[in-house]
């Protein structure tokens, strides 16, 4: 029986459609999963992207062939917000193409609020500044007849306004009416971070810091103080301290 026309043309439209899923289907083999099974057991390098802002990191991932997953988001003064402060695995480390790339994102710095010293003793705004994760900076004393001795008059961030966390405050502190006195505290076989902590809660100044070599004590252990302990100084007076200084071997072994 002959074939018709029409029949033909529907042959050959099939032929033609059948031809175009075949070259469509090679492309993509040949393009995109012969590729992707010749890089898998293959490794590279990861590139680094710490400091990059997060989306440019997930590109640069990406186009390496591995997969970007973001982590956590944790504050750093050192890094801006939104950019990569950590990676994991690390940069230049061997990985498999499609392995998973952890990124830490950076929140930027902690900011905490100042709180209010005024009126507190000296002792007290050591630890509120501790508590609100700040730090006591420069201590200044001017004698006053209205305020009573150890009471902060002022500070050198008003209370409520942001400072960053672990930032120094500065106060001035009130010596209580001119010539008014206090017993100095003991910080004899302290060490020096102890004595400087005791000074200052108890409304002293650390004056000038002399060492002496002893053999007895161990280095920065305080040897003497002056005024002495129990002396009756101006409210806000230095007090200097002699701290033992580890014994040189070299000088020993000169003489």
């Amino acid at each position: 029986m002959p074939i018709s026309r029409q029949s033909l043309r529907n042959l050959s439209r099939q032929s033609l459609i059948a031809f175009g899923v075949f070259v469509l289907l090679f492309i993509l083999v040949d393009n995109v999963l012969m590729p992707w099974f010749t890089e898998q057991g293959k490794s590279t390098a990861v590139p680094s992207v710490v400091g990059l802002p997060l989306e440019e990191a997930k590109v640069m991932l990406t186009q390496a062939g591995l997969v970007p997953k973001e982590a956590e988001i944790r504050p750093d003064k050192q890094f801006p917000i939104g950019t990569v402060a950590f990676q994991v695995p690390p940069p230049n480390a061997e990985v498999k193409y499609g392995r998973g790339i952890y990124l830490t994102v950076s929140g930027g710095e902690i900011m905490v609020s100042v709180p209010n010293l005024r009126g507190k003793s000296l002792r007290e705004a050591v630890f509120t500044l501790e508590r609100a994760g700040l730090r006591m900076g420069d201590v200044q004393f001017t004698p006053s007849e209205d305020i009573f001795m150890n009471t902060v008059i002022s500070q050198s961030v008003e209370p409520g306004r942001k400072a960053r966390s672990g930032s120094s405050i500065a106060i001035v502190v009130s010596q209580g009416k001119p010539g008014e006195k206090r017993a100095v505290p003991n910080v004899t076989l302290k060490s020096l971070t102890e004595a400087q902590r005791l000074l200052l809660q108890a409304g002293f100044k650390v004056g000038a810091i002399n060492h002496q070599v002893s053999q007895d004590l161990l280095p920065n252990t305080v040897i003497e103080q002056y005024p002495k302990a129990g002396e009756l100084a101006v409210f806000g007076q230095a007090v200097d301290l002699f701290v033992a200084q580890k014994v040189d071997p070299r000088a020993t072994m000169e003489n």
